[in-house]
């Protein structure tokens, strides 16, 4: 699935100089006839008013060829790179130089992938509402390992002081502020539920963890991956990284199929605006009358909103070096639910991303049954099949239910009744001497230290099976019916 580099021999043209021509040799004799003597003096002169014709094509040719360097357009290479150019001029026969690529798309390549012996990064959205910053920090202190990337946005219905109440809770935990690893977006998106806005908070998350700190140096990290703040984690960080270490760094976890039956007609072909793109106040989203016909241009996928994204495939959703992200966004614009078929399009109908899918969004959820348009809420009833499931998230949780104390003290082995204290992993030193009481992971040791527990073994089962023979291509981007 990686992809080959192209090298171009160069090639070096040679002009040939053409020899001048002889001067005629002087006469050695001065006691010649008069009549050689006639005849050599005009040779002479021949031979001056050949210099001089020949030293004025010279000079006026010179002084053209300073007339056009002087009015040219192009600036004069300076000396360093006069001598860069020198330099890499030169052939060799061990590495000639490769030309400039004819196409944009070959321009742009993929990143260095990071030595295989060190455990991956994770970029997380947390995204919450109005009353959901109690949770989203519950849920960045169960996420938490140093190596990782956060980004928290509560939408623009929150009121401020959520907002800076969670920055505030950042910046006051010795582990958190010490790292620096965990933004919150101050400038808050207006999101609307089922509407194209959800797109477009991911995508501005995506984007700045692609930027990183600033100055375009984006933070070192392998896999982006979105979160509600009614999510939980099933496994540890260590499990995750430990599990994830194992696999190619451009696989993309995106439930999807290509199957869109009802969602056709419901989805697909009404027409529905999203207020929240013009408007400073919330909406409700709205229908225009008339309906569109399904696209021809690409092939519609559709499936959970949840996904585990590699950095690849977030690098074209931003860049798109070809047109095929920006045109599947402006289509979603207008569609129903957007969050459930914008990336798996792109990623369906990209062929360089196609391949890299698989099909699962590493999340249990029970819906009711019949479904309805919110999944079933999780209880201590459900703790056997979450376990089951090897799935490393779940959801939806109500806010501070029994089930987040017993994934906490069962699962990460966090201390019971105790909201700031993360969930423990290898890279935990204590900081507060040898006593009891203190926090075991009050300082950073070695970040790269994994210590998997359980919850490895159960997500390695899942993930085993995810990319079985039966599993893993079978269920790539299979066009099952035309939609």
């Amino acid at each position: 699935m990686t992809s080959g580099l192209r090298a171009h021999a160069g090639t070096i043209h040679k002009a040939a100089a053409q020899p001048s021509r002889p001067l005629p040799a002087p006469a050695s004799d001065d006691r010649q006839p008069p009549a050689m003597e006639s005849t050599a003096c005009p040779a002479r002169a021949a031979t001056s008013v050949d210099l001089r014709w020949l030293l004025s094509v010279a000079a006026g040719g010179l002084f053209a060829l300073l007339l056009l360097l002087a009015t040219s357009p192009f600036p004069l290479p300076s000396s360093s790179s006069r001598l860069f150019l020198s330099q890499a001029s030169r052939p060799t026969s061990s590495s000639p130089r490769p030309l400039p690529p004819l196409f944009v798309e070959s321009t742009l390549s993929r990143p260095t992938p990071p030595a295989a012996s060190l455990p991956p990064r994770f970029a997380y959205l947390i995204s919450g509402s109005a009353g959901d910053a109690g949770m989203m920090s519950r849920c960045l202190l169960a996420l938490y390992h140093p190596r990782n990337r956060y980004i928290l946005h509560l939408d623009a219905e929150a009121p401020d002081a959520d907002r800076a109440g969670l920055a505030a809770i950042v910046a006051a935990h010795p582990v958190l502020s010490a790292a620096g690893n965990v933004r919150v977006i101050e400038k808050a998106n207006l999101v609307t539920y089922r509407g194209p806005t959800m797109v477009t908070t991911t995508l501005h998350a995506a984007a700045a963890f692609l930027w990183g700190e600033g100055r375009g140096r984006g933070a070192d990290w392998d896999w982006f991956i979105n979160l509600s703040a009614s999510d939980y984690p099933l496994v540890t960080q260590d499990d995750l990284m430990h599990v994830f270490s194992t696999l190619p760094r451009d696989l993309n976890f995106i439930d999807h199929t290509s199957n869109i039956s009802w969602k056709a007609f419901a989805r697909a072909m009404p027409v529905i605006i999203d207020p929240a793109l013009y408007m400073k106040t919330k909406g409700d989203l709205f229908w225009v009358p008339e309906k569109r016909s399904l696209p021809t241009a690409f092939k519609l996928f559709t499936g959970s909103a949840w996904m585990v994204l590699s950095r690849p495939f977030v690098e074209y959703l931003i860049w798109g070096w070809d047109n095929l992200p920006r045109t599947v966004l402006m289509y979603y614009a207008n569609f129903i639910s957007s969050p459930e078929g914008y990336f798996h399009t792109v990623a369906c109908n990209a062929e360089a991303f196609r391949n890299t899918t698989v099909n699962s969004d590493l999340h249990f959820i029970s819906w009711d049954n019949p479904p309805m348009q919110h999944p079933h809420h999780l209880t201590l009833a459900d703790w056997d099949r979450m376990l089951a499931s090897g799935a490393p998230f779940a959801r939806k949780f109500p806010r501070d239910d029994p089930v987040l104390d017993r994934i906490d003290a069962d699962v990460l082995g966090r201390r019971p009744g105790d909201a700031t204290v993360v969930a423990p992993g290898g890279w935990c030193a204590a900081g507060g001497g040898e006593g009891g009481g203190s926090d075991p992971c009050a300082a950073v040791g070695d970040a790269a230290l994994l210590r998997p527990g359980p919850g490895a073994e159960r997500l390695q089962r899942l993930v085993t099976s995810l990319l079985s023979e039966e599993n893993f291509r079978p269920r790539q981007c299979v066009v099952e019916e035309d939609n």
